[in-house]
This record gives C-alpha cells, sequence and structure tokens, in this order.
C-alpha cells in the first residue's frame, strides 16, 4: 500500500512538471520580453550619441558623416562646464542634505516618536501631490515673508530641490528600516548601554545603507534633472537643463545646434548610468532586503 502510494505521488509529480517543449517556449518567451526591452532602452540613446557624432543626418537610416567636433565644441564651451558644475553641486548638496535630515526623522518617527509617523509620511506625500511650480511659488512666498534676501539664490534653490527629493530618500530609507527590524535593534543596543548617537552610527546607519544609498541616487537624479523649480525659484543659477532649454529656444538653424544638445544629454545619461551602476555593485546581494516579505524569504531558503 505504501509503495503503491509514493509510486503515485511520484507519478503525479512527473505529470506536474513541464516537458522540455513547454520549458523551451518559456524560455523563449524570456528572450523576446528581454530583447524587446533592451532594445525600447537603448534604441533612444544610441540615437541620440549618433546624432552627437553626425556631422549631417538627411534621410539616411545612419548619419552622412561622423565627426567629433560638436564634443570638443561642447566642452571648450565655459557655459556647458560651468552648467556641469553647478548641477553637480546641487544635486551633490541636496542628496547630502535629504540625508542629514531623513535618516534621524524617520529613525525617530519609528523607534521614539511614532505619533509624528503620520506628519512625515504626509509630509513625503506632498510633493507626489502638489506640481513643481506650485511649491516653487510657494517657497517663493514663505521666503518673501521670512527671508527676502534669499529669493533667487543658490542656497534657497538647495531648499527647494531637498524639499521635492525628500519623498524618494524617505521612502527608501524606511522600507531598508522596516526590513532590518530597526526598532528590535535600536532596543537591544539600549539594553547594552548605547547612547542615541552610538545607535544611530552603529547600528542604524550599516543597517539601511542600501536603502540610505539607493534614496540619495533617487534624490540625486531628480535634482540633477529638475528645470521648472530652477527657472520659479533662482533664474540666477545656471544648470544643465536651463541650458539645454536655451540651446532649443534659441535655435537659428546653423549646424551643430542640436548636435551639441545631444552631447550634454549623452552626458547626462552616462553621469546617472555609472551612478546607478555603483549603486548596483556597492549594494550587491542587499538591495533585496527592501523588498516586502524578504525576510520570510530568507528563512525558507534557510530551511
Amino acid at each position: 500500500m505504501a509503495a503503491t502510494t509514493v509510486s503515485s505521488v511520484g507519478q503525479t509529480r512527473e505529470a506536474a512538471r513541464p516537458g522540455r517543449a513547454e520549458q523551451g517556449a518559456v524560455r523563449a518567451g524570456q528572450a523576446v520580453l528581454f530583447t524587446a526591452l533592451f532594445v525600447y532602452f537603448t534604441l533612444p540613446m544610441l540615437t541620440v550619441f549618433l546624432y552627437s557624432i553626425a556631422t549631417r543626418w538627411t534621410a539616411n537610416v545612419l548619419p552622412d558623416g561622423y565627426t567629433l567636433d560638436w564634443w570638443i565644441a561642447t566642452f571648450a564651451d565655459r557655459a556647458v562646464i560651468g552648467a556641469f558644475g553647478t548641477t553637480l553641486l546641487l544635486a551633490t548638496i541636496t542628496a547630502v542634505l535629504d540625508i542629514v535630515v531623513v535618516v534621524p526623522a524617520a529613525y525617530w518617527s519609528r523607534v521614539r516618536n511614532p505619533r509624528i509617523r503620520p506628519i512625515i509620511e504626509l509630509s513625503a506625500a506632498i510633493p507626489f501631490a502638489l506640481p513643481y511650480i506650485v511649491i516653487g511659488f510657494g517657497l517663493l512666498q514663505f521666503s518673501g515673508i521670512v527671508a527676502p534676501p534669499l529669493q533667487g539664490t543658490f542656497p534657497l534653490l538647495v531648499i527647494g530641490h531637498a524639499a521635492i527629493a525628500f519623498p524618494f530618500l524617505y521612502w527608501a530609507v524606511d522600507g531598508a528600516m522596516a526590513a532590518a527590524g530597526i526598532e528590535r535593534l535600536s532596543e537591544a543596543a539600549e539594553a547594552c548601554g548605547a547612547s542615541p548617537i552610538q545607535i544611530l552610527r552603529r547600528i542604524v546607519l550599516p543597517n539601511i545603507r542600501p536603502g540610505v544609498v539607493t534614496g540619495a541616487l533617487l534624490a540625486f537624479a531628480t535634482s540633477f534633472g529638475e528645470f521648472a523649480l530652477v527657472q520659479i525659484v533662482a533664474r540666477g543659477v545656471y544648470t544643465v537643463p536651463i541650458w539645454s532649454a536655451e540651446a532649443i529656444r534659441s535655435y537659428t538653424g546653423e549646424p551643430g545646434n542640436f548636435n551639441r544638445l545631444a552631447v550634454v544629454t549623452m552626458v547626462n545619461f552616462i553621469v546617472l548610468f555609472v551612478l546607478s551602476a555603483a549603486v548596483v555593485y556597492f549594494n550587491r546581494g542587499q538591495t533585496v532586503r527592501l523588498l516586502p516579505g524578504a525576510r520570510s524569504i530568507e528563512r525558507g531558503e534557510r530551511r
């Protein structure tokens, strides 16, 4: 009887396994899907790159000729170099400022005072609900009442960018804290006599590092490409999006205008791609911890 049962169970499992034909169809479908996604994401940037090195591009599928003159001319322009320097500085300060503000606030709302958590979550939802133009005008009105000398300055623009980039970092950090079980870790550290600063520096930060790095990249990218807020809050600050808008607005039909714009677009892509690759490498094997149910999956694998 037992042998018959085992045999029937084995036959059932064999019947439930997909055949070679089905496995081949699944693999073929996956290959088609990934190929389509690869073409979808790479074709636009390949086109921009070809345009950045094209002498002319008329009615042919490929450019009529190739040259590096547009790259040389673009990086010989002091306005472009200054715009890149300002943009990188603005995005870096924005990411650092958000880290300094968000990490203690998220930790405090989870461990010390959970009653303020709904307020912080509501604050993190406001930039998604309001257009950046509305946020910019509100910031102008507020700064005009509280600190008029700040209007039109770089520090006010940093505050505005930190405000709109804040949600991206907050949700990444909050998810990392939830995945790491930061409440239990904090209680254990307190029981061992650690001070709040020691807990934050030696316990919290090492365990939420993937969330901090990922959120900082999102904050950096948000600030790097923001256009509307710069136009409203600080028109005197010259960033890469402002340079790109002026290049489109001042098009005169002369050769090279859009080619230089393609060069700047490619550089933007390269900067953000390199940073994204660095984040993936830095967080290798740890990003999955941010996903819901990650701890349950890990326990199942250990068993």
